[in-house]
């Protein structure tokens, strides 16, 4: 099996371990080459001892590949597929898929016509919690839901600049819609796309940044209404969904890793962060291996799920 990473930042070297890893477990024999710019120096030795090919260009990249990782950052991703179209059997594409709604996926070669196999990431459908609500939901049967996500951006990364990262630059495709753009993509996998939205979004706080450090959502589905909250600037961490129910609420916190349901039983699920990624790893070398089934996440649905994180509706 041959695969290219295109990018081997904090998330690419993530994927490339559990992609390791996966593969060892199923005896499946892994060449990985990595399409790299250089910029950020050498490798640390573990990833680069993983890796068997590094390039800087497409001359020195091979003509095709069972699998691709499109891990680069989020502005970049439009040129890169189109420079890499064609040479991949199964694109796993790091959300968001683009920074603004406008390449043509029929350029690129990504709508469902062309036959190209994609999935774009989508980790917190395979958290834990996401996994016991969903076998939950059907009982539950809401009818109004609130998520929020909430924290403080300076504390991200301990010892980088946060002035200096992508989220606080606009042109980089920062901004808590993108950035954190995995809410929507969750009201969407549990609920569909809704009716209408409408959003408000800015720069309201002190942070030092120029992307949008707010949004706030309202979202009309056939049975329900929704509120989404988006920020940089909440001092203490909080990742929940509420779900406002006939017998009471259940609240899923993602960040406690439980399940609160409407009768007071609560579900641990705590688990390391990694298995959400592991769990997602498992699921796309089944979809891009064995020629079955259709991307959960193909990029038609991610680009409209970008479009109502973009508040365009």
């Amino acid at each position: 099996m041959k695969a290219l990473f295109a990018g081997l930042g904090s998330i690419g070297t993530r994927h490339l371990k559990n992609l390791a890893q996966l593969a060892g477990a199923r005896g499946l024999p892994l060449e990985v080459h990595a399409l790299r710019s250089g910029k950020k120096g050498p490798l640390p030795a573990d990833t680069a001892a993983l890796v068997q090919r590094e390039a800087a260009g497409l001359d020195a990249l091979d003509d095709r590949y069972d699998l691709a990782f499109l891990t680069n950052p989020t502005a970049l991703h439009a040129e890169t597929l189109g420079r890499l179209k064609g040479r991949a059997g199964c694109w796993f594409i790091e959300k968001p898929i683009f920074d603004a709604p406008g390449p043509s996926l029929e350029t690129l070669g990504l709508d469902t016509a062309s036959g190209q196999k994609a999935y774009v990431a989508a980790p917190m459908r395979w958290c834990g919690v996401m996994q016991a609500l969903k076998k939950e939901l059907p009982a539950l049967a809401p009818y109004s839901v609130r998520a929020i996500c909430s924290s403080y951006l300076p504390d991200w990364r301990p010892g980088v600049d946060y002035r200096t990262v992508y989220s606080a630059r606009r042109a980089l495709g920062g901004g808590v819609g993108i950035d954190l753009i995995h809410e929507w993509d969750y009201l969407a996998d549990l609920f569909g796309l809704p009716l209408e939205t409408a959003c408000f979004a800015g720069k309201y706080s002190q942070l030092e940044i120029d992307s949008d450090d707010l949004a706030i959502y309202i979202a009309r589905y056939p049975t329900l209404l929704a509120e989404l909250h988006l920020d940089y600037f909440g001092r203490g961490y909080r990742r929940t969904l509420e779900l406002f129910c006939q017998e009471g609420t259940a609240i899923a916190d993602f960040g406690a890793g439980t399940l609160t349901l409407p009768n007071g039983r609560v579900r641990h699920c705590e688990e390391p962060l990694n298995q959400r990624y592991l769990r997602e790893m498992d699921y796309f070398l089944d979809y891009a291996l064995t020629g079955q089934g259709t991307s959960v996440n193909c990029p038609e649905t991610a680009l409209r799920v970008l479009s109502l994180s973009l508040g365009l509706g």
